[in-house]
């Protein structure tokens, strides 16, 4: 393939992944999304396989490698579970950051030699930042899928003075950054590169661990972002257009979700990096401020639950990330079928950081064919529970919880919730009175107009299935 011919499939390929951004923005579009975006990667793919830059003896390597890779993504594609996709996306970008570390040294390696000059200190700059982004979205998206698979507790590790350590790695990586600049031939400039780039894994650990569970949805985004900067920082060294062009899309669109998220939470970026939300010790209780919860908690029966649905003329259903680990999301649509062939308002509110990374509960509805104009966002669907006769929680915790209003010494206080008790009837499906994952106790289950239906989700939900029916 000539260069000519490589260029115009990168700017085809590029295209593409625009499309597909734009495609994935909208529930109803996002199958096309996805297709846009795989097509593109497999015009990107073979443009380089058999563009100008690769021999015809290194074809083979790289066959082999696309094999390989495709069999394994193939069967984790068969295999891994919708529960599991957050730690499967937090993996992949550690794939991600490790694949840049790589190219970095080798790149390093094989073509400084042959630059000199100005050329030369351009060159060693990107590898030098590709590397230290690498390391750390490597290190970083370890551990998140350690939090996110239950390996690594979601409790913050907050290390004395950990800010002043931080910054103290970062004057160490710029010094040794200089150091690797200014060195005159490869084996000097490994040393400082190896430094620094054990400092970025040590950091990419520390930054995670110092993140509380509760946080974590946006870690994910977070982590997305960088590896999409990674990623550019690999085209830059490879002299690769699309790369780079691929990798800010990623970047920029990973940034602007983690906005979003840390706009939902009422969090800041720079709150988040600093960790400490979710599993830490309670705030002290400012003067007038809410109290424990207090009150009987009012259990009821699956037949009960039934027969309060049969009854109302509305019902909101917000999902959690208990209906993911229960796999309840294919019985929540029969009901949901069931009781607007009758004539119920059915919808779903789906909260920004519901389940365990952005967009969890739509996957899921859709993967159960939930139609997408009943499942709303939370901004749209808040002002309409004072008119709903029951509002259904299904393994949702946090992101129902009324402390986040009532109370200012709360953790999440301040935090924008669905307001679920606002209903005539509320209903909480949980295994337990176990607090959410960001620790904080739930007054909710507590509300004098909040039934709770204890149990696992998908058997409950069948009792409650069988009972409309009935």
């Amino acid at each position: 393939m000539s260069e000519s011919l490589a260029t115009f499939a990168y700017i085809g390929a590029t295209i593409l992944f625009i499309l597909s951004l734009g495609g994935l923005s909208n529930p109803e579009t996002a199958r096309r999304g996805n297709l846009f975006g795989m097509l593109g990667m497999a015009i990107a793919v073979l443009a380089t396989v058999f563009g100008p830059r690769v021999t015809l003896g290194g074809i083979g390597y790289i066959v082999a490698a696309l094999v390989v890779g495709g069999a394994i993504g193939l069967y984790a594609a068969r295999k891994v579970q919708m529960t599991q996709m957050p730690e499967l996306v937090a993996l992949m970008h550690s794939l991600v950051g490790l694949a840049a570390c790589l190219v970095g040294f080798a790149s390093y390696v094989d073509t400084s030699l042959k630059l000199e000059g100005a050329e030369k200190v351009i060159h060693e700059v990107e590898v030098y930042v590709g590397i230290l982004i690498g390391a750390v979205t490597f290190s970083g998206s370890i551990v998140a899928f350690g939090k996110l698979s239950g390996k690594i507790g979601g409790k913050p590790l907050l290390l004395p003075a950990r800010h002043l350590l931080n910054l103290a790695a970062l004057l160490v990586v710029i010094w040794f950054g200089r150091q690797f600049i200014a060195a005159p031939d490869v084996a000097s400039g490994m040393t400082p590169l190896i430094v620094m780039t054990v400092i970025a894994l040590l950091f990419g650990i520390h930054m995670v661990m110092a993140i509380g569970g509760a946080d974590m949805p946006v870690v994910v985004s977070m982590l997305n972002s960088y590896s999409g900067w990674a990623a550019a920082a690999t085209g830059f060294m490879l002299s690769n257009d699309l790369l780079i062009v691929t990798g800010a899309l990623v970047g920029s669109s990973g940034a602007i979700l983690s906005y979003i998220m840390c706009r939902a939470m009422n969090r800041n970026f720079i709150s988040v990096i600093a960790g400490g939300f979710g599993g830490g010790a309670p705030a002290p209780k400012a003067a007038g401020g809410a109290a424990e919860p207090q009150g009987e908690v009012q259990p009821v029966s699956a037949a009960e639950t039934a027969e309060l649905l049969r009854e109302a003329k509305s019902v909101i259903i917000v999902p959690g990330y208990g209906m993911a680990v229960a796999q309840a999301q294919h019985t929540v649509y029969e009901i949901t079928k069931l009781l607007r062939e009758k004539g119920v308002n059915v919808r779903f509110a789906i909260h920004p950081v519901a389940g365990r990374m952005p967009g969890h509960m739509n996957v899921l509805l859709a993967e159960a064919k939930v139609p997408y104009d009943i499942v709303m966002e939370m901004d749209e669907i808040n002002e309409d529970f004072p008119d709903a006769d029951v509002s259904m929680v299904i393994g949702a915790n946090d992101i129902v919880n009324p402390a986040a209003q009532d109370d200012p010494s709360s953790p999440i206080a301040g935090m924008p919730v669905l307001e679920v008790w606002k209903a005539r009837t509320s209903i909480v499906m949980k295994r337990s009175m176990a607090s959410g994952y960001a620790g904080v106790d739930n007054p909710l289950f507590y509300k004098d107009n909040n039934r709770m239906l204890f149990g696992d989700a998908k058997k409950m939900l069948d009792e409650v299935l069988g009972a409309l029916k009935g």
